[in-house]
């Protein structure tokens, strides 16, 4: 086969997919004759209130621009004047860990802990289900890609020290951890979120792997 014949038959060939191509892709005719329809309906409503609106007093069509005008100033004001954003996004599900089976589950992320476990109470007597703070270095997770950073329960004493009147000035980490108490979870001492043992097992958490990436909260589904 010559050069130019090869070049023939490759023209011929892109000629018919190119055919092919808009067959494939052609709007029905139904759809074509709706959508002419709906936009012609469109054109004509158009129209007509362009017509009203030239036929109103100068005087009707300012008054109706000055409303609307301040109806979105209105409207901009209440939003900006709204409440203010949480800082810290709340959801209805929450983390947490029994401490009887060394596991986690489900519940609701507005329980106070401790909570009731699965498994039932601690061989004491007392609640087993404690708040698991789950991390992640990826966005979306699988089991194995998912840890628990520390537990919290709530403090017994903490009412006893919110009788207190004089209360020195803490920074945000210390106000956060006030009333609660963390764990890690490979330790069997509980202290006191407000603390320097508090805010460290808190820092531990939030410092860059050997990759230089941060851990997120993980939530549950």
């Amino acid at each position: 086969m010559t050069w130019n014949r090869l070049c023939t038959e490759r023209k011929r060939i892109n000629v018919e997919l190119l055919e092919s191509a808009r067959m494939s892709f052609r709007i029905p005719d139904w759809l074509g004759y709706e959508i002419r329809e709906r936009w012609e309906r469109l054109v004509e409503k158009l129209l007509a209130a362009r017509g009203w609106l030239n036929r109103q007093n100068p005087k009707i069509i300012i008054g109706i621009t000055v409303v609307c005008g301040l109806l979105l100033l209105t409207t901009v004001i209440v939003l900006l004047s709204g409440p203010e954003a949480p800082k810290v996004k709340e959801y209805k599900k929450g983390w947490f860990y029994d401490l009887n089976t060394g596991k986690l589950f489900v519940a609701k992320s507005k329980l106070i802990p401790p909570i009731e476990a699965p498994s039932g109470p601690l061989p004491d007597g007392s609640l087993a289900g404690v708040k698991a703070h789950v991390f992640t270095y990826v966005y979306e997770p699988n089991e194995s890609e998912r840890f628990i950073g520390f537990l919290e329960t709530s403090d017994p004493n903490a009412e006893k020290d919110s009788s207190v009147s004089a209360k020195p000035k803490t920074d945000g980490a210390a106000s956060w951890g006030r009333g609660k108490l963390f764990r890690r979870i490979e330790g069997e001492k509980w202290v006191s979120g407000s603390s320097r043992e508090g805010r460290a097992i808190l820092e531990e958490v939030l410092l860059p792997n050997e990759n230089g990436e941060r851990a997120r909260s993980c939530r549950p589904k």
